[in-house]
């Protein structure tokens, strides 16, 4: 099927949000509830897998591109946007939480890229969406996010999202980087990606950074983010009030105080009197 070739321009800074122009008939694919705004030319279909099987290869073709997506944890479907007016139309996808989106030129990174399950954002129609399992037991049984990972192919763009602050590194050949597994976003294929245990126990248990790294070895490119939405959660979840967490008051020793209970004892003991 051949690529849809759609320009693009991305706004804002820490929420960022990708708007793409399509010429008439061209059109895009993006996840559920991704998309923001689009003009009213556009029409939305929604359809099994990527839409990249859509025209040719039959039921048991777009049933397996939905399969690919069901594996990496994602919907069943995807939306396809295309453009049915006769002159240019303008569509935009949001970034689900802080960080950036990443335009992905498929064409110069030859053709294929591996990123995280839950990093794809949008692509132009042909781009196929599938999975990446890494070939190593130990990365199956210790990788966690790193394990199942999307496959994005073709020669058009796609967009990635990251959290916080991305960096690229070309790795030379020979060349190893440790890196927590919840910070890589993509890589080109032919870097080789393993698991690695932390090493000392002590560290692994007190150190706060988990068992095991993902050991990246170049040649290739990668991208990194300096917050995963997973450490994210996190933080938001242990700060929450109902997991024991600081409510609106943890900045106040006098909130502290009320409500975790020295004040509450004192004020419990005089009801005894």
């Amino acid at each position: 099927m051949a690529m849809d070739v759609i320009d693009y321009e991305i706004k804002g800074a820490e929420m960022q949000f990708v708007e793409v122009e399509l010429d008439p008939g061209e059109a895009a694919i993006g996840e559920a509830g991704s998309m923001m705004f689009m003009d009213a030319g556009i029409g939305m279909d929604t359809v099994f897998g990527d839409g990249s099987q859509q025209q040719g290869g039959g039921f048991f073709g777009k049933l397996l591109g939905a399969g690919k997506r069901l594996v990496t944890g994602e919907s069943l479907f995807t939306t396809v946007y295309t453009n049915h007016a006769g002159n240019k139309q303008r569509i935009a996808f949001a970034a689900p939480y802080p960080g950036k989106i990443l335009p992905m030129d498929l064409r110069q990174l030859g053709g294929t890229l591996i990123c995280q399950k839950d990093s794809f954002l949008c692509a132009a129609r042909g781009v196929s969406l599938g999975i990446a399992l890494q070939q190593k037991i130990s990365t199956g049984f210790f990788g966690g996010e790193g394990f199942i990972m999307q496959k994005l192919e073709g020669d058009g763009l796609a967009f990635v999202h990251a959290g916080g602050t991305v960096v690229r590194r070309e790795l030379q050949p020979g060349q190893v980087l440790l890196v927590d597994t919840g910070c890589v976003v993509a890589y080109t294929p032919n870097v080789n990606f393993e698991i690695q245990y932390v090493g000392k126990i002590k560290t692994a248990l007190f150190g706060g950074e988990g068992l095991f790294f993902a050991k990246l070895s170049g040649p290739g490119t990668i991208w990194l983010q300096s917050l995963p939405f997973s450490r994210l959660a996190s933080r938001v979840f242990a700060a929450a009030p109902q997991a024991g967490g600081g409510g609106r008051e943890e900045g106040s020793m006098l909130g502290g105080l009320a409500a975790g209970g020295l004040l509450g004892g004192i004020l419990g003991g005089g009801d005894d009197d």
